[in-house]
């Protein structure tokens, strides 16, 4: 397959992500789901509540999830010999590490903290709040990887990120539409409509950027970088990775049209197809490496969106949980999710749905791909060289 066409591949499977749920869903309602167009998305139905059968299956595959996480062993992975690491003199943190703390605590502060003195500083902390954590995270990656990281060695690659994530992410509230608002933002009233707009651009910026940092940090610790580098062997057939984008197809479609038994396709579709259409055209997907029994890319960026995941809804839970009567963070979101809202701990996301953030780091990465590809910049996000 020629190259022109390999893209022209892409750029169509990209394309049929986001017609096959609007078609879906204009067969569903006879015309565009409710709620459509607004934005930030606003709750404008009840889900369809509880249900013990849904809750159990999903417990289940949550249970294989973390058995498989926790003892890898037992599924075939094997342990591998670590050398020890050399005694090196010790990197210090960069200065971008230090300056980022202040402005951290500043912004968790007013974000939470309510201060009537200053209250209309409050509508402006996501953004320093990330962006400043991002800085952090870097600064850590720096500190072990020996003054290697995406600020010092990459930083037009942070820049990169920051753009493809804002469009990503708006990517993702236009699916959102068509599972009837999953998620959605009662304090659409902070800003006005432009002001949300401008505002909720910036604060996509740091969807991916704080994934990937998380992705390298944890590749510094030999404990996850090598517990899942020697897996089961998985090489796939020409025809499996055609039935794997014609399910693709499907679920798409199906998420327009069952909004709520298939809301669930929003983080996993993506997969499917977009990481299909990649393999059958020839490149480089996190998926290329399991064939030789390398599960890390694809399980350690799943584990970074995880524990991301866990400082997303820990200050947005807490923005709002101890002043509600006082809305002033206008990224403050809640979730309307069919079936499984049960148990919350310091947080709007239920339990079961932490397991989302699993699925929802390959589709970010999967998308940051496609954007390499498409528009043909450097792919390689790992500082010390190597393509995963």
């Amino acid at each position: 397959m020629l190259r022109k066409n390999k893209i022209l591949f892409l750029i169509v499977t990209f394309g049929l992500i986001f017609l096959l749920p609007l078609i879906g869903s204009l067969s569903k309602w006879k015309g565009l789901p409710p709620g459509y167009g607004d934005f930030p998305a606003q709750k404008v139905e009840a889900d369809p509540g509880f249900s013990l059968l849904y809750f159990s299956l999903a417990c289940i595959v949550a249970l294989v999830i973390t058995l498989i996480l926790v003892f890898p062993r037992w599924f075939g992975f094997k342990k591998i010999k670590e050398e020890p690491a050399p005694k090196d003199t010790a990197t210090p943190f960069p200065v971008w590490f230090w300056w980022s703390l202040p402005v951290l605590a500043v912004s968790w502060f007013l974000m939470w903290a309510r201060v009537k003195l200053v209250i209309s500083l409050e509508y402006y902390t996501f953004v320093p709040l990330w962006w400043s954590f991002i800085l952090i995270l870097d600064g850590l990656v720096y500190k072990r990887n020996k003054g290697a990281s995406i600020i010092s060695r990459k930083p037009h690659l942070m820049q990169l990120l920051a753009v493809v994530s804002c469009f990503s992410w708006f990517a993702f509230e236009f699916l959102n539409f068509f599972v009837i608002e999953n998620w959605y933002y009662p304090n659409n009233k902070v800003f006005s409509n432009f002001g949300n707009v401008f505002w909720f651009s910036l604060s996509y910026t740091t969807v991916l950027p704080a994934i990937f940092e998380w992705y390298l940090l944890l590749k510094t610790f030999s404990a996850f970088r090598n517990r899942y580098k020697n897996g089961p062997k998985f090489n796939v057939s020409r025809t499996f990775l055609i039935l794997y984008y014609v399910l693709g197809l499907i679920l798409a479609f199906g998420m327009g049209y069952y909004p709520y038994v298939l809301f669930w396709v929003l983080w996993v579709a993506l997969v499917p197809m977009l990481s299909a259409a990649m393999a059958l055209a020839g490149f480089w997907t996190p998926f290329t490496p399991v064939k030789n029994g390398d599960w890390s890319s694809v399980i350690l960026i799943g584990l970074a969106t995880l524990f991301n995941g866990f400082f997303w809804e820990f200050w947005n839970f807490g923005s709002e949980w101890f002043h509600d009567s006082l809305p002033t963070n206008p990224n403050y979101w809640k979730y309307s999710v069919p079936y499984l809202d049960k148990i919350h701990i310091f947080s709007e996301m239920p339990i079961l749905g932490y397991f989302g953030y699993l699925f929802f780091g390959l589709n970010c990465w999967i998308i940051w791909l496609v954007a390499v590809y498409i528009f043909k910049f450097n792919a390689d996000i790992d500082v010390t060289g190597d393509q995963s």
